[in-house]
């Protein structure tokens, strides 16, 4: 919180390569301050922070409209194709505590791919490496973000179908962060109006956790 009259929240993308972690971050700060693109190798190998403009039309208080800023941390990836598990989480750990000491963290946004299946053992290692950044109350904390949705509905998939035919491990997952998830078309969200329906959600996840941080 700012002031009376500006909202800011705070969010990091984790997630492995190729899930798409930049190009949500860009979508959802209406930018293209993060690097993404097709590559062999991971694109992302440091963490950096993007700002949003002031954002209107999305939320309001006590009758009045609210300034929206939104805050987003990149992060690489991990497993990563060229840093280890303990470089990338001392990276991760020291831009969160270097960004987020004051105000603090609302929300880590998991990133998945909707066109891939999530696989048992790619789903404990992702959470035990969460666990380690955020502790325990991670799940308080965490939103899946699931990318490329417009591959699954190219498939012919609605979300409620494609929830419907998930694995058990997704569904699992998703019940474990109290079905914080949001489907996101990273071709279609840096569209104000689609830019504006993943943000009330994201806020709405916020709220609900009564505005706490990390």
């Amino acid at each position: 919180m700012v002031d009376s009259n500006e909202m800011t929240i705070n969010l990091v993308v984790l997630g492995r390569t190729q899930t798409g972690k930049s190009a949500a971050g860009n979508s959802l700060l209406g930018s293209s301050d993060f690097e993404s693109h097709l590559s062999p190798s991971s694109v992302t190998t440091s963490c950096s922070l993007g700002r949003s403009c002031r954002i209107s039309g999305i939320t309001r208080r006590d009758g009045c409209e609210l300034a929206l800023r939104v805050r987003v941390l990149d992060t690489p990836s991990y497993p990563h194709s060229s840093l280890s598990r303990d470089q990338v989480r001392g990276t991760v750990r020291s831009a969160l505590a270097h960004h987020f000491r004051e105000e603090g963290l609302h929300l880590a946004l998991l990133v998945l791919r909707a066109d891939l299946p999530l696989c048992p053992d790619e789903n404990d290692h992702t959470i035990q490496f969460i666990q380690e950044l955020l502790g325990p109350t991670w799940k308080d904390f965490t939103a899946v973000l699931l990318t490329h949705a417009d591959k699954a509905e190219a498939a012919g998939f609605s979300e409620e179908a494609y929830l419907h035919s998930a694995s058990s491990t997704l569904l699992s997952l998703l019940s474990s962060v109290q079905h914080k998830y949001i489907f996101l078309d990273n071709q279609k969200s840096i569209i104000k109006e689609e830019r504006a329906i993943v943000l009330r959600k994201l806020l709405n996840f916020v709220r609900q956790n009564n505005y706490r941080v990390l």
